[in-house]
Formats: C-alpha cells, sequence, structure tokens
C-alpha cells in the first residue's frame, strides 16, 4: 500500500512534526504519596489532642498564694461595670468609702484599691479621734479595697496581707510591685470586702484590728 504524499515524512522530521508518530498518553501523577502526607498529618492532630486532654485532666488545680491580690484587678474591673448598671440607693453626696476612727488617739490611714489604670495606693489621711473621713467619695465601682492604719500616739497599727507600696510623707502610687526597686515601702493592709455596695464604712477600734459595715 502507498500512502499519499502528503502523509510522507523524512527520518529527520522532528517527532512531534510528525502526524504518524502516536504518542502515548501520559498517566496522572499518582496520588499516593499526598494521602500518605495527609494520613500522617492527621495522625499527628490526633495524638496532639488526646495528649493536651491527658494533662488537662492530671494536672492539679492551681491555688491563690496567701496574701495574693494579682487577681484583683481584673475583678474589680468587672465590678465596675457591674456598678455602673446598678441604680443608686442613696443620694450621691452619701455614697463612698469612709473612714472612722473610734480610738482614743490621732491615726494615719492608707488605702489601695485596683482602678481601670491599674492599682492605685494612697496616704495618708490623719484622723483625731471619733472623727470620719471619706476617703474616696462618690459610689464605689470595685468590690475589694485595702487599708492600712497607725495609732501616731500609742503605736499601734491596723494591717493585714496583701502588700501594697507606701512611703513615710503624702503619696499617690500606681502599681503594687518592686516596691524596695523603686525606693519605697511595703507595708501590708487588710482586705474590706464591700459585697459591690455603692458605700461602705471602716470603724477603726482599739480593741479590734479593724471592724467594717456596709451602709
Amino acid at each position: 500500500m502507498t500512502l499519499p504524499a502528503q502523509f510522507l515524512t523524512r527520518p529527520d522530521t522532528p517527532p512531534y512534526l510528525n502526524p504518524m508518530r502516536i504518542i502515548p498518553s501520559q498517566q496522572p501523577l499518582s496520588t499516593k504519596p499526598h494521602s500518605r502526607l495527609r494520613y500522617v498529618a492527621a495522625s499527628f492532630a490526633v495524638a496532639v489532642l488526646v495528649a493536651g486532654a491527658y494533662v488537662a485532666l492530671t494536672l492539679p488545680p492551681s491555688e491563690e498564694p496567701v496574701g495574693s491580690i494579682e487577681g484583683r484587678i481584673v475583678e474589680g474591673h468587672e465590678a465596675m461595670a457591674a456598678a455602673a448598671a446598678r441604680a443608686p440607693d442613696e443620694p450621691a453626696g452619701q455614697q463612698g468609702f469612709r473612714m472612722c476612727n473610734d480610738t482614743s488617739s490621732t491615726i494615719g490611714v492608707a488605702l489601695g484599691y485596683p482602678t481601670r489604670q491599674g492599682w492605685l495606693t494612697e496616704g495618708w489621711w490623719n484622723l483625731p479621734s471619733g472623727t470620719c473621713e471619706m476617703l474616696i467619695a462618690g459610689a464605689l465601682s470595685s468590690r475589694f479595697y485595702y487599708v492600712y492604719a497607725i495609732d501616731y500616739d500609742q503605736g499601734g497599727e491596723w494591717k493585714g496581707r496583701h502588700y501594697l507600696c507606701t512611703q513615710a510623707r503624702i503619696f499617690t502610687i500606681r502599681g503594687q510591685g518592686n516596691c524596695a526597686d523603686r525606693g519605697l515601702e511595703t507595708t501590708g493592709f487588710f482586705e474590706v470586702d464591700t459585697g459591690f455596695q455603692h458605700s461602705w464604712t471602716v470603724q477603726l477600734t482599739e480593741d479590734t484590728q479593724s471592724g467594717e459595715n456596709g451602709t
């Protein structure tokens, strides 16, 4: 059989120009390596989840150290929002944190509490015997407040295990850490839980370290 002239090719014709050359179709790339990678990745993810669940179930619950007040900052911020949402239960002029001196001496008082900018410690308020003074005017926005007081005449003090920075002269100090590095004194304050009341009165007496009542 003789092929027509248009189908004849020369020996030096490139294969891709040769109409008589049949190029076998390429086989699709194997997907097996990709499948193996996906299987390994899925197995690793499952192993990580199982390990994390085991650690979460076996670790003992953390405990807040005695005297620590770090967590009060977050709780204080939540209390601010709660207090803002509550209607005042008494005239604004009567709301606040009040300190009363029920001793026979003049006392000095320092107060610490959380704010939106962090911890704030202030002092000193000098209260003569039998007097009261409003240390914070207006509706209270935090639940916890911290008090330290000293008896100028007899040398006693009212203190606790919650440590904040103070100094001998009148002060306003922000932050509660690194007191010594900042040239400040570390002083133990006692905690006052107002229970989210808008007003609170602390009465200092000679018989007890502190007496508290909400109003």
